[in-house]
């Protein structure tokens, strides 16, 4: 899959791109029924709720897991990445957010790069999320939000949230989140 024009500005203006159905849903499908072995696995890279059993986030799932490790190298995923990175890329975190809605810990606003630079030391804003979403994805079950443009502001300050989610998170307060939402408006 090669990115058009339109496509690299949108991502760089935005921050984001968006395709429906880049997987057909006999392939979703397919990773969808191997879910329930995953949760099931008593595995430290399956994080489990404070209040429950149920598994919150299944991280490093492309490592053990075949279906997963072939949807990690896929190029309709990859190539898009390395255009708009402008050459090789590696993998730094591969995990399954199986969070239901309504219920569990909240996941509370974050950049992902603020966390993995206080954690993980990585030197600098290169990297690219990818999400691929499962299920169908509405205000109803909890969906992604993102606010768009707000990569444009780099890393801002957080906080190191170790109380209200399964496992330590840098979140943002409520006056940041506040700052971005004002970016989409004007």
């Amino acid at each position: 899959m090669q990115l058009c024009d339109q496509q690299v500005k949108q991502f760089e203006t935005e921050g984001y791109l968006f395709f429906p159905d880049i997987f057909a849903r006999q392939e979703i499908g397919r990773l969808n029924d191997e879910l329930p072995s995953i949760f099931a696995q008593r595995r430290e890279e399956n994080i489990r709720e404070k209040s429950s059993d149920a598994v919150r986030t299944a991280f490093a799932v492309h490592t053990y897991n075949e279906s997963f490790g072939l949807l990690a190298r896929h190029p309709r995923l990859v190539r898009p990445v390395m255009q708009l990175l402008n050459g090789p890329v590696y993998m730094h975190q591969f995990k399954i957010n199986a969070k239901a809605a309504f219920n569990g810990d909240a996941w509370q606003w974050h950049q992902d790069f603020g966390t993995w630079t206080r954690e993980d030391l990585m030197p600098e804003p290169r990297a690219m999320n990818i999400s691929v979403f499962l299920d169908d994805v509405n205000e109803f079950n909890g969906p992604l939000l993102l606010i768009p443009k707000s990569h444009q502001q780099g890393n801002l300050e957080a906080g190191h949230d170790v109380t209200t989610t399964s496992y330590p998170l840098w979140t943002l307060d409520s006056e940041a989140v506040t700052r971005l939402g004002v970016l989409i408006i004007f």
